[in-house]
């Protein structure tokens, strides 16, 4: 199993070496816990789009998988859906910054949330081989470096302005986009500027980025704000 210190220098080393990302593309920025229906839902039938009609090639992904989870006192993490969902949660994030290529790591996000909608859990470690990669997040997991970076993706969660309602919670350039979150496409497209405009783009009619309010047609999982004590 490789050490602590081995992933600290592989941080390390991506952050002098990191992954390409266009000035000019748009941020699309996913905030979601692993075992949430729906953020899986989200995942699998709808986020995958982007990798439809040339879309991603304008847009700089974000995943990152915190959620709704909770930083107790004593360090640890609270997650919504129960430890199982803690672990995935880091593996996750192991999986993102070890395979920074967003095609390589989105392979990976993609069958777990498929096998949280199928009820086949237990499968996870397939989803490595399904996607082409190695085991090493395993081991950065096991490490305790997954910790290291939920932390910071907690962090990150807890400064976000306005603070998440949600999960999944979605951003396009900064802004979220509420309920209306299964519209990215429509959002990112015209919040676009560059002068290569995807077949994806093109096909949509444009429109006001006007927001939605809450609907029952999209079910999410929402945050608790009160703060767990030990």
């Amino acid at each position: 199993m490789a050490s602590p210190r081995f992933f600290t220098t592989l941080l390390f080393l991506l952050f002098i070496s990191p992954s390409p990302c266009h000035a000019q593309n748009v941020t699309l920025s996913v905030y979601y816990e692993t075992l949430c229906p729906y953020c899986s839902d989200f995942i699998v039938n709808h986020l995958v789009k982007l990798f439809d009609e040339g879309l991603i090639s304008i847009v700089n992904l974000r995943l990152v998988p915190w959620g709704n989870a909770v930083m107790q006192r004593d360090g640890t993490f609270f997650c919504q859906h129960g430890p199982g969902e803690c672990l995935l949660n880091a593996v996750e994030a192991c999986t993102i910054i070890i395979y920074p290529d967003v095609e390589s790591h989105f392979r990976f996000i993609l069958c777990v949330e498929r096998l949280t909608l199928e009820n086949k859990l237990n499968e996870w470690a397939n989803c490595f081989d399904m996607a082409g990669l190695g085991t090493v997040p395993i081991d950065c997991y096991k490490s305790g470096y997954g910790n290291v970076l939920e932390k910071q993706y907690a962090a990150e969660t807890a400064q976000l302005n306005p603070p998440h309602k949600f999960v999944p919670w979605v951003l396009v350039n900064g802004q979220p986009l509420q309920e209306d979150f299964k519209n990215f496409v429509t959002y990112v497209c015209n919040a676009h500027r560059g002068e290569q405009v995807p077949e994806a783009c093109r096909s949509l009619p444009l429109r006001n980025n006007s927001l939605k309010k809450a609907t029952r047609s999209n079910p999410v999982c929402y945050a608790k704000r009160e703060t767990r004590k030990l």
